[in-house]
């Protein structure tokens, strides 16, 4: 018997048109694939992370769930969350913190799916098949969005980008330390385990 292989992209990208409905059922019958819809109706599909990754995103999460439950500031989500932002887009960042006031402005129906705002602060941990111009591009758009801060996290080269609104990208190189400066006041990320 000839079996043939099949070598697919580390991201698929395809232009379809799905509701909003749609795209959900999509997301909930595929719980090992991760999916985003850009601006322009492009589905993403991505493939789990490497374990290494994992372990590195779990870490960033524990960090800020611990501070947001000490706080009672706002709700602290991992990356299954996803978020439909103003743009129409629905994202999943890799770690993401809502206002405590925003969040309970949701109904019980939004908060049950995708919410329909964009979270105040965004992580993404560029991983081995992430594509940098395209990480930093969606960077840009969760700031156009509305989040007033973001952390672009680069582990391979030890790089972290800042993004705040209305100002430009911050570029660190090897920080021990992230502060959550006043939008997460007290947060400290604390890079020595994601490194």
């Amino acid at each position: 018997m000839n079996h043939n292989i099949v070598s697919l992209p580390t991201t698929l990208e395809l232009n379809i048109d799905l509701t909003d409905e749609q795209f959900f059922i999509l997301c909930q019958n595929n719980p090992e694939l991760r999916f985003e819809l850009t601006a322009t109706g492009q589905l993403i599909i991505m493939p789990p992370t490497g374990s290494e990754t994992s372990d590195r995103n779990a870490e960033l999460t524990y960090q800020l769930r611990s501070w947001s439950r000490q706080t009672q500031l706002g709700k602290s989500f991992d990356s299954s969350g996803g978020f439909k932002l103003p743009n129409g887009a629905e994202r999943s960042p890799d770690a993401s913190w809502v206002k405590m006031e925003r969040w309970n402005a949701l109904t019980q129906a939004e908060k049950e799916r995708f919410a329909p705002l964009c979270p105040d602060f965004v992580v993404e941990l560029v991983s081995p098949s992430d594509s940098i111009p395209k990480t930093q591009a969606k960077m840009r758009e969760y700031i156009d969005n509305g989040a007033k801060l973001g952390w672009l996290i680069n582990r391979l080269q030890q790089q972290v980008e800042i993004y705040r609104s209305h100002q430009e990208v911050q570029i660190l190189q090897n920080p021990l330390t992230l502060s959550g400066e006043d939008i997460l006041p007290g947060f400290v990320l604390d890079l020595a385990e994601i490194w």
